[in-house]
Formats: C-alpha cells, sequence, structure tokens
C-alpha cells in the first residue's frame, strides 16, 4: 500500500520528518507500492487568511522546486487544486482513494483553521481506514514540550528561552536525513499558472530552492553571523540573515539553522553575534508555541482579554497614509514604502511601523497584522501575529503600554547618516544628515513630502492615557 506525504508548511526533502518517516514505513512495509508526495493550492483560503501574491509566488516556485527534488528521488509529487481547505479534505480523499493509500503523513500546523482541518482529516480518514501522522516538526522544541515547572505554557519569552536552551543541551536535536531514493528518477509536475489574484508581485527577493537556502544560510553564518548583534538593527546595513522567507515557508527548518549556529559557534569567531541570531530562533519556537496553547491569537484575539475592550480609533485617512509611506515621519514612511515594493520589513522596523500605528495613531493592530501578511513574501501567522501584539501591548511578554517608541529617535540612532531613509524617500534625499529625520522642524519641507499627520509627544500621551484607564 502506498505511503503519502502531505506537504503543507514544509517545502524541503531535507529534515522533514513526515517524509523520513513514510520512507522508511514505505522499505518496512511488506507489497510496498511506493511513496507519493501532495501539494493542495487552496487560493481562496489563501485570502481569507491574507496571503500576499509575493508569498504566493515564492510558495509555487519553490513546491516547483520540491517537486523535481522528490523526482529525483522516484517520489510523484502531485499538485491538487481547492479553493478552501473544506474543499481540500474531499480532494484529498478522492486523491487517496485513487493511488490506494494507506497511511497519510504530515507535519502540523498550529493555526486555528489548519488544526480544525486536519482534525476533520483524521476523523474522515478513520472512517476509511487510512492511517494518518502527524509530526510536531515546525519548532525545534516540539509544542508542548517547553513548560513551567507547573506543566503551564510560559508567557514571558526570557523564562521560555531558557528552558529552550536547556531542553536543547538534555536532548541535543538532530537532523532528519534527505531520504534515499525509493526508486528510478521520474519527470516531475509543474504548476504552470499563479492562481488568479496573485499575478501582481514584486521581483523575487531570494533565490529558488533549498540549495540556495541552505547557501545563504552558510554565507550568513560565515559573513554576517559574528556581527549580527551590533548590526542587526541598522536597515541601511545587510546585517540579517535574508532567511525569514524559507523560515516561513519550510524551505528551512528551525532546527537546520539552530545547528549550523551552534557549529559555526564551535569555529570561533564572534559568539555574541551568533549567541543573539540564536536567540531569534527562540523567538520564533515561542510564538510557536503560542499558537498551539492560546488558539485565540489566531482567531483576530488579543492574548491579553482586557486590551480587546480598548477603544481604537477609526482606520480614516491616517492608515492609509501608514500604509502608503506618507505620514510625514521619514523612518516609518521608508520602511512602509520598502514594504510595498518589496515585500519585506527590515525587523527593526517592523516594530517601529507597528507601534507608531498602535500607539501614535492608535489604529487597531489587526488592521496591521493584515495589511503586512498581504505584502509580506514572510507572512508567518505565529511570528507576525507574535510581533503585532508585543508592539501593541497585548500580547505574550508584549511591551509595556508605557513603552512607545520614538520613530525620530529610532531614526536618529539606527540610520545616522540617513541612508535608509534617502533610498526610499528620495523626496528628503539632499537634506542633511540631522533634518532628514524630522524634516518638519525648521526650513521648508521639500515639495511634495507631507507634513507630520500626528504629534508625536501628544499622541503617545494620549494612548498611555488609555490603557492606563483600561487598567485602573
Amino acid at each position: 500500500m502506498t505511503q503519502l506525504v502531505w506537504f503543507r508548511n514544509d517545502l524541503r526533502i531535507a529534515d522533514n520528518a513526515a517524509l523520513t518517516a513514510a520512507c522508511k514505513e514505505s522499505r518496512a512495509a511488506r507489497g510496498n507500492t511506493g511513496v507519493r508526495a501532495c501539494f493542495i493550492l487552496t487560493p481562496a483560503q489563501w485570502q481569507e487568511h491574507d496571503w500576499s501574491p509575493a508569498r504566493v509566488q515564492f510558495v509555487v516556485a519553490h513546491a516547483n522546486a520540491l517537486a523535481e527534488q522528490l523526482a529525483e528521488l522516484g517520489i510523484p509529487l502531485t499538485f491538487i487544486e481547492a479553493e478552501r481547505f473544506s474543499d481540500s479534505i474531499n480532494a484529498l480523499e478522492s486523491h487517496c482513494r485513487e493511488h490506494s493509500v494507506s497511511t497519510l503523513h504530515f507535519n502540523e500546523e498550529y493555526g486555528i483553521n489548519e488544526r480544525k482541518r486536519d482534525k476533520t482529516v483524521k476523523q474522515r480518514f478513520d472512517e476509511l481506514g487510512i492511517t494518518t501522522r502527524k509530526y510536531r516538526d515546525q519548532t525545534v522544541a516540539p509544542v508542548g514540550e517547553i513548560l513551567t515547572g507547573q506543566g503551564e505554557p510560559y508567557s514571558v519569552f526570557t523564562p521560555f528561552s531558557r528552558r529552550w536552551r536547556a531542553w536543547i543541551d538534555e536532548t541535543h536535536p538532530t537532523l532528519y536525513p534527505v531520504p534515499e531514493p525509493q526508486g528510478k528518477a521520474i519527470q516531475p509536475e509543474r504548476i504552470t499558472n499563479i492562481p488568479e489574484g496573485f499575478e501582481d508581485a514584486p521581483p523575487a527577493l531570494v533565490e529558488t530552492g533549498e540549495d540556495a537556502a541552505h547557501s545563504q544560510l552558510e554565507h550568513f553564518l560565515s559573513e554576517h553571523g559574528g556581527t549580527y548583534k551590533e548590526r542587526r538593527d541598522f536597515p541601511a546595513f545587510d546585517g540579517t540573515s535574508q532567511l525569514s522567507p524559507y523560515l516561513a515557508n519550510g524551505v528551512l527548518s528551525g532546527r537546520q539553522c539552530l545547528i549550523a549556529a551552534r557549529q559555526a559557534q564551535g569555529m570561533g569567531g564572534n559568539q555574541e553575534g551568533l549567541v543573539t541570531w540564536v536567540n531569534e530562533i527562540a523567538w520564533r519556537d515561542f510564538y510557536i508555541h503560542t499558537l498551539y496553547h492560546c488558539p485565540r491569537v489566531s482567531m483576530h484575539r488579543a492574548f491579553k482579554p482586557e486590551t480587546e475592550a480598548l477603544q481604537w480609533n477609526d482606520p480614516d485617512e491616517h492608515f492609509e497614509a501608514w500604509k502608503a509611506g506618507k505620514t510625514g515621519i521619514p523612518l516609518v514612511d521608508a520602511a512602509m514604502r520598502q514594504l510595498n515594493q518589496t515585500g519585506w520589513m527590515h525587523n527593526r522596523l517592523r516594530m517601529v511601523t507597528a507601534m507608531f500605528l498602535t500607539k501614535n495613531l492608535f489604529i487597531d493592530w489587526r488592521l496591521g497584522e493584515a495589511y503586512f501578511m498581504s505584502k509580506l513574501v514572510d507572512g508567518f501567522l505565529a511570528s507576525n501575529n507574535g510581533g503585532w501584539q508585543w508592539s501593541a501591548s497585548t500580547g505574550t511578554d508584549s511591551a509595556p503600554y508605557f513603552r512607545v517608541f520614538n520613530p525620530v529617535t529610532q531614526s536618529e540612532r539606527f540610520d545616522p547618516k540617513g541612508e535608509f531613509i534617502r533610498e526610499w524617500v528620495p523626496e528628503l534625499a539632499k537634506l542633511d544628515n540631522k533634518r532628514i529625520h524630522d524634516p518638519s522642524k525648521g526650513g521648508v519641507i521639500p515639495g511634495g513630502y507631507p507634513r507630520p499627520i500626528v504629534d508625536l509627544k501628544e499622541s503617545r500621551k494620549e494612548a498611555i492615557a488609555k490603557f492606563q484607564a483600561l487598567k485602573d
């Protein structure tokens, strides 16, 4: 009987728990008919989940690359079309019947809709006599493993990260190997058309393929890992890993990144930079664990229920100005234009723009969360939601409501020469290094650039007062 691997958010053949298990079970089975794979395109569901054209095109390109890799191993990858998760269940059942599938293997996903889908699949397949096997593969430490001494999930990152590191030292996680060929190489299927509604995307941010992802990982660790702590917050520099699109869509795993970083640490060099980057892997795990333990955060709900009583401002022309990068705050505008034109934004600037929207404009974080997802190539529910709720002071381990980034101060600190601003806000290119951070102070604002749409100091006071009233 056939083993079927259902690929979803894990577009890789190396370090893939479900693929490894399927190949192992196939070898052990009598009357083996081999291993197959499938990937289900659900464009209407992607629309409902605010997937961006950049992400969809990334996924299509990497699904095609995965099909080629699997074909070399003699494993056919079939592309199945369905509009929504509800449609995908029937389509998956038909595929299993057609190919006499005995066991379905897949790696877990943790959004509420994905969990409901997988629960329905298991119930349906139990009735059909098809075995389902699921694997906790999306994090370094499987969800449910990192708990407090009382057996409860962590809601604060620092103690979580300490326990996470201890777990790693205790268990020494290893990688699943690339499977041996299951038969002769075959001709792969391909997705030939971008789903309707996702055709208009910026040029690809990173190269396609698992090999390209590993090359980028190696390049980052060897060239930038040691200086990551010092350079990661400066958007004009190439100081970040650029691995987020691969991680968000499972072309790379967190385990692969962790083990590669630890190997780099063992080779000497600046340890602080690598330790800081490993901390980012821990943050990714933390947000996925939160998504698992607290499903409401994927249902447009705040992690801190009391903050749902906040009365956010209506998303009027201020929200439109924020989206377009026309707020009159240069660093915010530069960051938003980078997002709109590339499908990516520097991590420091994600916090700056999110705080500006939620604290200075006092607009609901959920609107910003959805807008980011609609543009980002690395839009990943757990991390995007976690970051937005952190910035809005509604989530786990969130920034205290009275801590509000001043985007002008952030600009002066992290883009001191205005290089990033000049790249993305060319209207301001001729201003000197001091005035470019706040052109509304003194002199004439260059033509076409708006005055600030809000007073930073007064709006900060108002936001703090609203949170304080909620607390009182």
